[in-house]
C-alpha cells in the first residue's frame, strides 16, 4: 500500500497532462508555459532552496557518482555491443541507442519518486547527481558519435564550446552551483525568500509531473523493434540492476542514497536521449519509441524496485 500510495500519484498527474494535452484543455502555449516555470523557475528554485539551507544532510559525493555513474558505463558499453553483434547496426546507431538507453528522465520523474519515497533529503543526491549527468552524458554522447562518424571537420574545442553553451542555459545546473555556493559562504536564507522558495518549490512537481505528461503526445511508439525492446531492456532492467549491485556491494552507499541512485538509473528515457537522436538523425524513431513506451512501463517497474527498497 505504501509503494501504491507514492507511485499512483505521480503517474496519475502524468496522465493527467497527456489527457490535457490530447483533448486540447492545455494548448500549446499553455504546455510549454508550464514547462518552462516547472525546468527554469520552481525545480530550481526547489533544488537551490534544499542545498543552501545550512541544515541540509551532506554525502560523500564519490561513492554515489561511482554507482550511478559506473552503472552507466557499463550499460553504454553493453549498448554499444549489442548494437554491432546483435542488432547488426552501424557504429553510428549504437551511440543513439546507448544514449537512449541511460539518458533517463532523472527530473520530471526521478526527482518526485524519490521525494516522495524518502522525503526532502532524497534532493541532495538527486542534486549530486544532476550536477554531473547532462554534462557528462553529453560530452561522452558526442565524443563518442565523432569519433563513430569519423567527421575531420570537428574539432575537441568546437564541441567543448557547444557542450559549455547548453551548461551556462541550464537552469538545474545553475540553481545547483548556487545553492552550493550559497551553503559554502554561509549565506542562510532571508525568511521571506525562503517563503516564496518554498512556495516555488511545492509547485515543482505538479507542474513537472503535468508538463511531461502533455510533451508524451509528442512520441510515438515506433522504431524497428528490435532495437525498441533493447533500448527499453538496458534502460528499466539492465541499468539499475548493474547501479543496484554498484551502490549496495561494490561502493556500499548507505539506504537512502542507494535507493535514490537505483530509482534515478530506473526512470525511462528522457527527451534529451531523443533530442540527441533528433540532432544526429540517428535512430530517431526508437529514441522515440523508448521514451513514450518506456514512461509507460516504468509505472510497474517503478512500483516493483520501490517495494523492493522500501524498509519494512
Amino acid at each position: 500500500m505504501q509503494v501504491f500510495l507514492i507511485v499512483v500519484p505521480v503517474f496519475a498527474l502524468i496522465a493527467i497532462g497527456f489527457g490535457a494535452a490530447r483533448t486540447g484543455l492545455f494548448s500549446e502555449t499553455a504546455h510549454k508555459g508550464l514547462s518552462e516555470f516547472a525546468f527554469s523557475i520552481a525545480m530550481p528554485a526547489q533544488l537551490f532552496r534544499t542545498i543552501a539551507a545550512p541544515g541540509s544532510p551532506g554525502f560523500d559525493p564519490l561513492g554515489l557518482w561511482g554507482a550511478y555513474f559506473g552503472a552507466i558505463l557499463i550499460t553504454w558499453v553493453m549498448a554499444t555491443l549489442l548494437t554491432r553483434y546483435v542488432l547488426k547496426r552501424p557504429a553510428a546507431d549504437g551511440v543513439s541507442i546507448a544514449m537512449s538507453s541511460v539518458y533517463g528522465n532523472v527530473v520530471m520523474i526521478g526527482l518526485p519518486l524519490s521525494v516522495a519515497a524518502f522525503g526532502e533529503t532524497a534532493l541532495v543526491p538527486v542534486a549530486l547527481i544532476l550536477s554531473l549527468n547532462t554534462p557528462l552524458l553529453w560530452l561522452a554522447g558526442m565524443l563518442h558519435m565523432e569519433w563513430a562518424d569519423r567527421k575531420p571537420d570537428t574539432s575537441l574545442s568546437s564541441l567543448g564550446r557547444v557542450l559549455l553553451n547548453d551548461l551556462v542555459r541550464n537552469p538545474l545546473i545553475l540553481a545547483i552551483l548556487a545553492g552550493l555556493a550559497w551553503r559554502v559562504l554561509g549565506l542562510g536564507v532571508w525568511s521571506p525568500v525562503g517563503k516564496v522558495l518554498d512556495l516555488l518549490a511545492q509547485s515543482s512537481v505538479p507542474c513537472a509531473l503535468m508538463a511531461l505528461g502533455a510533451s508524451l503526445t509528442r512520441f510515438r511508439i515506433d522504431g524497428q523493434m528490435p532495437t525498441l525492446a533493447t533500448l527499453c531492456v538496458l534502460k528499466l532492467l539492465v541499468l539499475p540492476a548493474v547501479a543496484w549491485l554498484l551502490a549496495h556491494y561494490v561502493f556500499r552507499l548507505p539506504p537512502m542514497p542507494a535507493a535514490v541512485v537505483v530509482i534515478l538509473a530506473a526512470m525511462p528515457a528522457g527527451a534529451n536521449a531523443y533530442l540527441f537522436a533528433m540532432r544526429y538523425q540517428k535512430v530517431v524513431n526508437s529514441a522515440s519509441g523508448a521514451v513514450a513506451l518506456g514512461t509507460i512501463l516504468s509505472a510497474l517497474t517503478a512500483a516493483v524496485l520501490l517495494a523492493a527498497m522500501m524498509p519494512g
